[in-house]
């Protein structure tokens, strides 16, 4: 598979997957499926184990993106951000192919279609070689929804599922849920968390927070 180097935050359905290398991290990003999802496969650079944020579509493209040379990563963890099945279709094959641990919200996990071998909940933490990442759960896309923070190197860097997008959060389905989820990304993660911070969201294009933070009024005001 080709991997870009130069990581613009952009990938195309179908195209090469990109590839940002920190410090102690290398971060790749595909796209894959119908809807655009996109997959991230976090490797710690000091002990070559990896984690998969979303096994969601086209299972040979993402086996693909880990690889099948003896130094490829050993995938140890597989995230599910949340319930949605455009987000979890390529979890069995992925999980028969490299027998990470599969890892959710318990509140999402009865949804997904293999048991987790560990329930997150928020504050929790996930380690792999030298890397902790945070997780931070943000209720109102799904119930057991969940975004994974990583404090390392450069900046803050943010997993967020389908909770928060560039132009505002993910789709709910309630006002109860929408302002649920609004208040949670407002404490959470923008009370948090410095504009600095790069997010990188479920589908489509990369942002920052310091991008995003002037439209929370508008956010609040247009409700769901």
């Amino acid at each position: 598979m080709d991997v870009l180097e130069n990581y613009t935050g952009h990938t195309d359905a179908g195209g090469a997957a990109i590839r940002r290398d920190l410090p102690k991290l290398s971060i790749s990003k595909i796209s894959v499926g119908e809807m655009d999802n996109n997959a991230y496969l976090l490797v710690c650079k000091e002990s070559n184990e990896a984690l998969l944020i979303d096994a969601a579509a086209e299972p040979s493209r993402i086996a693909d993106l880990i690889g099948a040379a003896d130094e490829r990563p050993d995938l140890r963890h597989l995230v599910t951000t949340h319930r949605h099945a455009d987000h979890w279709q390529a979890l069995g094959a992925i999980a028969g192919m490299f027998e990470p641990r599969l890892i959710a919200h318990p509140l999402d996990a009865p949804e997904l279609p293999a048991p987790m071998d560990e329930f997150v909940e928020h504050g929790d933490h996930i380690t792999f070689g030298g890397i902790d990442l945070e997780v931070i759960h943000l209720r109102g896309h799904t119930p057991g929804a969940i975004a994974l923070l990583y404090r390392g190197d450069d900046r803050p860097h943010l997993f967020t599922g389908d909770s928060l997008f560039p132009g505002g959060p993910g789709k709910t389905w309630s006002a109860e849920d929408n302002a649920q989820l609004i208040a949670d990304l407002e404490e959470r993660v923008f009370d948090r968390l410095t504009d600095d911070t790069w997010f990188y969201p479920g589908h489509g294009d990369d942002s920052t927070l310091g991008a995003e933070r002037p439209s929370l009024p508008e956010w609040r005001s247009r409700g769901w």
